[in-house]
């Protein structure tokens, strides 16, 4: 008797964690960001495991305890559903937003972003004045959004500028760099590509290219805040082709220092 009475609370216990477990999973909610801009359009999608008729998905978007809109969301036949919100209104100000989606009873899910008006991110334009030792300065004009320049230096260890930037949110840096202090190119002249790390991580840029400079656009995330443009050549040092031929006349002339030595 006793063990079918064990044999039975395990078998409760069992069903028990089951349907707990089928609970939390029952619904996924997420967006297609993290932050968004005012005016951004707001992407929220999810799962249901076990469709139920035409049980609507009911979200609320809420701020602060503040409920800012609310859904009735149509499951499709595979369990998906998605909604769209446009980021504007009198309601929306700066801060986290937490997006909340709930099917059937008890079945909750949670998701949460971040939110940024125009005020906010404002596209600062100007120029830095970039030390290049012996060669004086430089000026560097820029563009940027989502964060401000900290400090632009010059770094010849890898022929290249180093900029600081304290990003506030995701965002974008548009730099005009003049080819008389900076560039990369290849031992035939042609223009080579640069190579753009982000606190360490190479990363893709966009360009527009003229004769007298190379303008290149980095996209950045929240939180970044070191972007390293490496070419090769920068003030005030040597080019890695001028290199490469001091290199090479060394050579020959350390060769030519052996023959001699050897005929001796």
């Amino acid at each position: 008797m006793g063990f079918r009475i064990l044999y039975g609370l395990i078998i409760l216990l069992t069903i028990s964690a089951g349907t707990v477990f089928a609970q939390e999973s029952m619904i996924t909610v997420q967006t297609d960001d993290n932050n968004y801009d005012e005016g951004d359009t707001i992407v929220i999608s999810g799962k249901i495991a076990t469709k139920v008729g035409s049980t609507p998905v009911t979200l609320q978007l809420l701020t602060e305890g503040n409920l800012i809109d609310i859904a009735q969301i149509t499951v499709a036949q595979d369990g998906s559903y998605s909604h769209t919100i446009i980021a504007e209104g009198p309601l929306w100000k700066q801060g986290d937003y937490l997006i909340k989606v709930s099917y059937g009873e008890g079945n909750i899910a949670e998701s949460e972003f971040g939110f940024t008006p125009k005020s906010s991110s404002i596209k600062t334009t100007t120029n830095f004045e970039v030390d290049a030792g012996s060669y004086g300065t430089f000026d560097v004009e820029y563009t940027i959004k989502g964060g401000t320049v900290k400090d632009m230096v010059v770094n010849s260890d890898i022929f290249g500028v180093v900029v600081e930037i304290d990003s506030t949110d995701e965002g974008a840096i548009t730099l005009d760099l003049p080819r008389e202090f900076i560039d990369a190119e290849k031992q035939n002249g042609k223009d080579e590509t640069f190579i753009i790390l982000i606190d360490g991580i190479e990363v893709a840029y966009q360009e527009t290219i003229n004769s007298e400079s190379r303008i290149i656009t980095i996209n950045f995330e929240q939180g970044d805040s070191k972007i390293e443009i490496i070419g090769t050549y920068v003030v005030p040092e040597f080019s890695i082709v001028v290199i490469i031929l001091i290199v090479g006349i060394m050579t020959v002339i350390l060769v030519t220092k052996n023959r001699f030595q050897i005929k001796i």
